[in-house]
């Protein structure tokens, strides 16, 4: 048990330790995913301090049966890696509503969902103003009916800093 608590104490104070790469003051683009059948959203990042930073994307899904959008917020801490290499880690909500509609068997249903979300990845910041992520965000469904369990969503992520 000492030994878990040592490794423990050793990389949480590693992680604040590092040091961060200056981060845009706003990122606007593009997060390509999969999750509960959304798959691109607009995305926005804001620098909130030197290694903190809050983005949030808005999603919307139009299919032949089903139609759902969602917003999700996510604080983030960010961590230099290399140059131009970053890791992050963060945790936050989203919101959305949903519709399903079956005209086959005049079966209709909709609904407002709440998740929490985690959130975890790496990026890479070019000499330009263009910012590539890939990052993981497993969501657990807290309210309805749409995002009742744990969905685990990968995206691809091109932003323009400004």
């Amino acid at each position: 048990m000492k030994k878990l608590i040592l490794v423990a104490t050793v990389l949480f104070g590693g992680m604040f330790c590092m040091s961060s790469q200056e981060i845009s003051e706003h990122a606007l683009g593009i997060r390509f995913g999969d999750n509960d059948g959304f798959g691109g959203e607009l995305s926005y990042q804001k620098k909130l301090d030197a290694n903190k930073r809050l983005e949030v994307d808005l999603g919307y899904r139009d299919h032949k049966n089903y139609d759902a959008f969602k917003l999700s917020g996510i604080y983030q801490w960010v961590w230099n890696i290399d140059q131009g290499f970053n890791w992050y880690a963060g945790f936050g909500a989203g919101i959305g509503s949903w519709s399903y509609s079956n005209g086959i068997n005049n079966d209709n249903d909709d609904g407002l969902f709440i998740n929490a979300d985690g959130n975890v990845g790496i990026e890479y910041n070019f000499d330009g103003p263009i910012l590539i992520s890939l990052d993981f965000r497993p969501e657990i469904g807290i309210v309805g009916d749409y995002g009742k369990d744990t969905d685990l969503d990968l995206a691809l992520s091109l932003r323009y800093q400004f």
